[in-house]
């Protein structure tokens, strides 16, 4: 008789990853549960939920009697995503830190750990579905939580020794696998804020790294200083929360100077800088042969949750045809045909 295969589960304390361990167990799998400790700092007013999301998968590990270890990544995590992040925020960019965490800590570091201890797979609780034999990325049943977004840059290698035991369910289902099997976190709030410090915003996150530098607020019509700010690489294109400009109409932000350290706002949702037809992409990532170098018909994300928008790509630019709300760059433009993510890029200036 052979041997049971073995798979190393990402575990976060969640519902999501509690019911996967669930039903890779069901399935027949030898489950090894893997808290992956990528960031544990504090910040003022806001405490880190590491320890308390450990526990959570601790406990459910038990109750399946699972095998469980603490892997320590917050060396490499602050290398390679938030060194990253803030360079990018330094730029002038609004990059997007879950995405690079999945590229280089969890379908790279945790999955090269994983093998070189003999997993015969890895598994996380994404709602995403794979084809192995192709290692080809596919988008999850539950079109309201799918986060091949967000997972778009993992490598075939590694997508074809993972597994999505959820990609299959809706959400409410597995809220409801969770009830039926007595699950402490059923019905556990999910995260928020920046990806890996709970409920800690992304401006309280970066003022922690990087000084404040007032500068004015401008309205890009007139020129007038309506305000100040408290540097301009806290702000990105489109904004319109936390300008503090006062009542009546929003103001968006439509323009950045970061040599000046001048932030410029309009009220006109219409402006130019805030849609666009085509958008260029960079640092290109697709797993061949996916990768459309000629004007190809496909479907783009531009947010996590935004929906499919029919456009053409020539392997550099992606043409719509009509305008869509611009994206700051940084951000990632997804590209899928049919229910395959193909790849992505980064979206440039």
């Amino acid at each position: 008789m052979s041997r049971p295969k073995t798979v190393y589960l990402g575990m976060s304390g969640g519902v999501d990853s509690s019911v996967a361990a669930l039903l890779l167990k069901q399935q027949g799998y030898q489950v090894t549960g893997i808290y992956m400790r990528n960031w544990s700092q504090d910040f003022p007013g806001h405490q880190c939920p590491w320890a308390r999301d450990l526990a959570d998968a601790k406990r459910i590990a038990v109750k399946l009697n699972l095998d469980f270890e603490v892997w320590d990544f917050e060396a490499d995590y602050k290398a390679k995503v938030v060194d990253y992040m803030l360079s990018e925020f330094q730029k002038g960019h609004t990059p997007n830190p879950d995405i690079m965490c999945n590229q280089e800590i969890k379908f790279g570091l945790f999955y090269e750990r994983a093998l070189a201890r003999g997993a015969d797979f890895i598994a996380t609780g994404h709602y995403a579905q794979v084809d192995q034999s192709t290692a080809t990325l596919l988008r999850a049943v539950d079109e309201d939580k799918d986060q091949t977004y967000f997972l778009y840059r993992i490598s075939a290698a590694s997508l074809k020794q993972t597994l999505f035991p959820i990609g299959h369910l809706k959400k409410s289902a597995v809220k409801q696998l969770a009830a039926k099997h007595q699950f402490h976190n059923a019905h556990k709030k999910e995260s928020m804020g920046v990806c890996f410090v709970g409920e800690v915003g992304m401006k309280d996150f970066l003022t922690t790294y990087l000084p404040k530098q007032p500068g004015e607020i401008r309205e890009i019509e007139t020129d007038t200083v309506l305000g100040h700010h408290e540097g301009a690489v806290f702000y990105t294109i489109g904004q319109r929360h936390g300008l503090y400009l006062g009542g009546g109409l929003p103001y968006y932000v439509v323009q950045k100077d970061l040599a000046k350290n001048l932030i410029y706002v309009s009220k006109n949702l219409n402006h130019q800088n805030l849609w666009t037809k085509e958008l260029k992409l960079k640092n290109l990532f697709f797993r061949a042969p996916n990768q459309p170098t000629h004007p190809t018909k496909i479907h783009v994300r531009l947010r996590h949750r935004a929906p499919l928008i029919p456009a053409t790509f020539d392997g550099k630019t992606l043409q719509f045809k009509q305008e869509v709300k611009r994206p700051a760059a940084g951000q990632s433009a997804v590209i899928y045909q049919g229910p395959a993510c193909l790849g992505g890029g980064i979206i440039c200036d």
